[in-house]
């Protein structure tokens, strides 16, 4: 096939043909393909687009590509894979298209027939294999990561890196301090509340923020009864599902969604959140995931229907955060918060509302900056571009500190700010909370 061949905006006879006789392989849902009218619209909002300019590289263009595997009149090959592959699922084409394409639901099904009937090569499968069976389990993880725990504590991890092979060295890159003992903590005791009743909020801490990123689940939590919340907790946390989800492992996926549902609806909280955008989205996305189990369809869609986002919650609740804290920041949109979850204005208004606080708007500021779950270990080249642009346009603001929602966005824009050498700090929204209680 050609990588960059044009689609044309009006459907053929013989397109309208294979149409009506209906798909010949289980590729996709297969009616959510014709929602699609080639407007094109969604081209500038595709990150793989934006640099490469290749129409096989947007929406469009593999909604194409889709349509023809399905039809038969392509077949699986390692151009169609590589097409399918540099998508990001930001969802940034959701949010652009005015026909309400379901982009999301397409590509991750198109992912299951590729990991089903395509056979990668040695290096890929071996990769692909860790990240399935390490980032998804939390003590896993704690093992594979002592060691380098253990010389990060000798001060020789900066030595390490310049040691290692490229492909290693950019993973252990993207990875924050494991010895750091400076994250921020809300302050204790939490300010007093008259919010009464108060209603329940639970946060899903994750597989890897349990390791990685554990103050953003913990100043979730001390930020929501700050504001007047009851906070339950989950007696077991597993992954979400997402790395499953993205990667074609349908049926694990389901697994870890069963786990949670059960959890979530056994805590009983009003309001469901997860410091991790893209566990929210896929969280919030458990009603259609499990829409055909007969035990649990209809929880599914009850708890879907609880998530929220920290800084909403914040906003329709009692405000804690009184005290001024005279800093300059901006603000990046994690792709799930903003298109999957459709929440923009939330966390601006929340910051905004900080005495002494001033918001720079960041230019492109949802566009995707390359993280994508496991995006930057599998894709590392299109990765770095995205993480390149999103950082110049983040020092071009000036701010003292970049505020996200994600934790997978922190160690993809903090590694490219770290090798610039810029002095604007990375934080999660939580964390920076956690700070601005403390006031300045």
């Amino acid at each position: 096939m050609a990588a960059t061949s044009e689609v044309s905006p009006s459907t053929s006879s013989a397109t309208a043909t294979q149409a009506s006789a209906g798909p010949v392989r289980d590729v996709v849902d297969y009616d959510l393909l014709f929602d699609c009218v080639h407007c094109g619209l969604c081209l500038e909002a595709c990150p793989t687009y934006t640099l490469t300019r290749a129409e096989m590289d947007s929406p469009r263009g593999r909604i194409y590509l889709m349509k023809s595997l399905a039809q038969g009149t392509l077949d699986l090959d390692a151009d169609a894979v590589r097409h399918l592959d540099l998508c990001l699922e930001c969802r940034g084409c959701e949010t652009a298209c005015p026909s309400g394409v379901h982009y999301g639901r397409l590509v991750e099904k198109a992912r299951v027939y590729v990991k089903h009937n395509w056979k990668r090569s040695f290096t890929e499968r071996f990769r692909d294999r860790a990240i399935a069976e390490i980032f998804p389990f939390p003590n896993r993880l704690r093992v594979l990561l002592t060691p380098l725990k253990l010389v990060e504590a000798f001060g020789l991890r900066g030595l390490l890196e310049r040691l290692t092979p490229a492909a290693l060295r950019n993973w252990i890159t993207l990875l924050p301090s494991l010895t750091r003992k400076d994250a921020p903590q809300f302050p204790k005791p939490a300010p007093a509340t008259t919010m009464a009743p108060a209603k329940t909020a639970v946060v899903h801490h994750g597989c890897v923020a349990q390791v990685l990123t554990r103050s953003e689940n913990e100043n979730s939590e001390a930020t929501l009864a700050a504001a007047g919340y009851k906070i339950a907790r989950m007696e077991r946390t597993v992954c979400c599902g997402a790395l499953d989800i993205h990667n074609g492992n349908h049926e694990r996926a389901l697994e870890f969604a069963r786990t949670n549902v059960r959890e979530l609806k056994r805590c009983g909280a009003d309001a469901i959140v997860s410091a991790a955008s893209g566990c929210a989205a896929v969280i919030a996305g458990y009603g259609e995931l499990l829409k055909n189990d007969p035990e649990l369809a209809a929880d599914a869609r009850e708890v879907a229907s609880r998530v929220s986002d920290l800084s909403s919650l914040v906003m329709g609740a009692t405000n804690p955060f009184t005290r001024p804290f005279n800093v300059t920041v901006t603000y990046h949109d994690s792709c799930h918060l903003v298109h999957g979850l459709g929440v923009r204005e939330s966390p601006r208004e929340l910051l905004r509302s900080i005495p002494g606080l001033r918001l720079t708007e960041l230019n492109e500021s949802d566009l995707c900056c390359g993280s994508a779950g496991s995006y930057n270990l599998t894709e590392p080249a299109m990765a770095s571009a995205l993480a390149a642009r999103k950082a110049d346009n983040i020092i071009a603001t000036g701010a003292d500190y970049v505020i996200l929602s994600n934790p997978g966005c922190e160690f993809q824009i903090a590694a490219e700010i770290k090798r610039r050498n810029a002095k604007i700090r990375v934080i999660h929204i939580a964390d920076f909370l956690a700070l601005a209680a403390h006031g300045s």
